[in-house]
């Protein structure tokens, strides 16, 4: 077995398309209003992807940009992981179109279904191909055209959901240099019907019946999925926290899966966390699925709120239910 080594992202980088659809459209589309969308989820606009505009057309400038930072060629690369819900097509996959679009020449790799928790997983299982030695630099992403699999006639979904993407290249770190820390996931099956797309896959083929009845959609038990996600966020927080002798005090930032203001505010209640140690940008981007954290992690650092060396916690519950958390020491 390979010896671990430390391992910190080296690069970070983001990207959304400019179209913005915002509240007062939704308003315009289905029966809604912007009142009832912010006091029930916190979000105020979104972006949504031009017509034709595909996960990897995002991944691609996500990852450009994170390798910039990085200071790392494409071709440099050794494994590529993509996080995704709305791959480009069911294959080949997203992590193919988007080696070929990089020029990751020396690259493998694949794409890993977790839902919400996309970037979270793929985080770690780049992080563990860096850390064995196996490969000096790894890509991963997450990244959703979510609307492409969005009903904007259900109103207690189509107001959720956003397009983006965003990438970190993960690279070895020196013995005393922040870096990725620990990790925890997992999953909970019994939950998968409270949050799906029922077809499309080998259990429902598309027809013409499954077309009809609209099950080519994201589909919520809105209820289910809050109570769950607001107890698993807590659970699986404070298990990685104690495994490595701290608690949320210790926190500089906790950075959580951005799908509803309610859940996050909730969550942190419960861990005691203040509001001061939280990043919430829901407002701007609405839930992007595996982009969501990468996003925060972008917006924190440009706001100031993230610096080198800062104790942080990603956490993240997903469709599957899946689940995750991610510790590590801010490394740019």
């Amino acid at each position: 077995m390979r010896q671990c080594r430390p391992v910190r992202i080296s690069g970070l980088s983001t990207y959304v398309p400019p179209r913005v659809l915002t509240n007062a459209d939704l308003e315009r589309m289905v029966n809604t209003n912007d009142e009832w969308i912010v006091q029930r989820t916190g979000i105020r606009e979104r972006h949504i992807v031009d017509p034709g505009v595909a996960t990897s057309d995002m991944a691609q400038i996500a990852a450009e940009g994170a390798l910039r930072e990085a200071g790392v060629r494409a071709d440099e690369l050794g494994f590529i992981v993509v996080g995704t819900t709305t791959p480009d097509t069911i294959f080949p996959s997203t992590a193919c179109n988007l080696q070929t679009k990089i020029g990751a020449t020396q690259a493998w790799g694949f794409d890993l279904g977790a839902a919400c928790s996309g970037f979270t997983y793929s985080l770690t299982v780049a992080m563990q191909q860096v850390a064995t030695g196996l490969h000096d630099h790894a890509l991963a992403v997450g990244a959703d055209v979510m609307s492409s699999i969005i009903d904007y006639t259900d109103r207690t979904t189509c107001v959720l959901f956003g397009d983006g993407a965003g990438a970190v290249v993960v690279s070895p770190a020196s013995e005393n240099e922040p870096h990725i820390i620990d990790f925890a996931h997992e999953i909970d099956g019994s939950g998968g019907p409270a949050l799906m797309m029922p077809a499309g896959g080998s259990r429902l083929p598309a027809s013409h019946e499954t077309v009809d009845k609209r099950l080519h959609y994201v589909k919520q038990e809105g209820a289910t999925v809050f109570k769950f996600a607001v107890k698993k966020t807590e659970e699986i927080s404070r298990r990685l926290l104690e495994r490595n002798g701290l608690d949320p005090s210790h926190l500089d930032l906790f950075v959580s899966h951005q799908a509803n203001r309610r859940i996050i505010e909730a969550s942190t209640e419960r861990l005691g966390l203040p509001a001061s140690k939280v990043i919430i940008n829901l407002d701007k981007y609405g839930n992007t699925t595996g982009a969501t954290i990468p996003l925060a992690l972008a917006d924190a650092r440009r706001s100031g709120r993230l610096k080198k060396g800062d104790l942080v916690l990603l956490a993240s519950v997903g469709a599957g239910f899946t689940v995750g958390a991610v510790l590590l020491r801010w490394s740019l």
